[in-house]
């Protein structure tokens, strides 16, 4: 019997995509238990055109935009399914996306991460589930690969991407939610390290099908994507990385540096940095809560695998 799934969709300034959003969830061949929007003080006529044209979307607003990790909070919260859908705006499903995500959603399976095309052009993958790394990065598998199949079997994966995923709720609620210090960027992979650490694994699903339009609102955001990444990447590590992973973490963290002053956006990469700085000390005070109600370890949760060279996921020369 299919759980009762609820869909959360945080909203800010998303109005351009909610027609083809909406559109696709009212034709899933498994019928959403309800849909809930979280709008972040949208000021392009988002809430309004879903009072005149969604009358089914319970609406949650918001005055100014807490962020997309808050958003999912506060939907995830107020939902009543027994697994949450969590659902971009700019994103739309195949018809029976919501099916195969429930399906796979078995005994110690807290999230599911399914197959996100590019809206534009659905031959190239935008991300065929997220897998950490030691060094702090967290790779979008496949991103920007033309899709030849190559991640087509059903099996297991890091941690799903945010913008087209199935959560199991009690699980989510379990381990606290998103950290929504992180505000935007990352906060999936933090929620899924955790939810790793607490025992539950990732399916991946690649028959459940959803076209990402890819970058969204964020360019209206204060920070660019690239400083948002590199804030993040350093808040995860302080808060669950051991200390004898720092050497990869400072060996990515230069060549960043390096790529980014040579690209030409060295500025942004400082302001991440800067921008991060504040939330450390806590970061690191929450390490050995966070290590010692681990179920699952770190180390065994994110598991050795190369960080450079071709063999490394991602790398233009790797096998995948």
């Amino acid at each position: 019997m299919a759980p009762n799934a609820s869909v959360v969709i945080p909203v800010w300034n998303g109005r351009r995509w909610l027609p083809g959003l909406l559109e696709s969830l009212r034709s899933q061949t498994l019928a959403p238990f309800e849909i809930i929007a979280v709008d972040n003080g949208s000021q392009d006529g988002s809430r309004e055109w879903l009072a005149e044209h969604a009358a089914e979307v319970r609406v949650l607003p918001q005055e100014t935009n807490t962020g997309f990790a808050r958003a999912a909070n506060l939907g995830i919260s107020a939902a009543k399914g027994d697994v949450v859908a969590l659902v971009n705006t700019d994103v739309e499903l195949d018809a029976d996306w919501l099916a195969h995500a429930a399906a796979a959603l078995g005994d110690g399976i807290g999230s599911v991460a399914t197959k996100m095309l590019d809206l534009a052009d659905p031959t190239l993958i935008y991300d065929a589930g997220d897998v950490l790394r030691r060094d702090g990065v967290c790779e979008q598998r496949g991103r920007f690969r033309r899709d030849r199949g190559q991640w087509d079997r059903p099996g297991e994966v890091f941690a799903a991407c945010g913008g087209a995923a199935l959560y199991r709720r009690e699980a989510v609620l379990a381990v606290g939610g998103f950290d929504e210090r992180f505000f935007a960027y990352l906060e999936d992979a933090d929620l899924g390290l955790r939810l790793r650490m607490a025992g539950w694994g990732c399916a991946w699903e690649p028959r459940a099908v959803a076209r990402h339009a890819g970058g969204g609102s964020s360019g209206r955001l204060s920070r660019p994507v690239s400083a948002w990444a590199e804030r993040n990447t350093l808040l995860l590590a302080a808060k669950a990385f051991p200390a004898r992973w720092l050497p990869m973490v400072l060996y990515r963290q230069a060549a960043w540096l390096a790529q980014s002053v040579r690209a030409g956006e060295g500025r942004a990469f400082l302001q991440g940095l800067r921008s991060a700085l504040p939330l450390v000390p806590a970061m690191l005070r929450e390490r050995g809560e966070v290590r010692r109600g681990a179920v699952t370890p770190v180390e065994q949760a994110v598991p050795a695998r190369p960080w450079r060279g071709s063999g490394a996921g991602g790398h233009p020369r790797s096998p995948a």
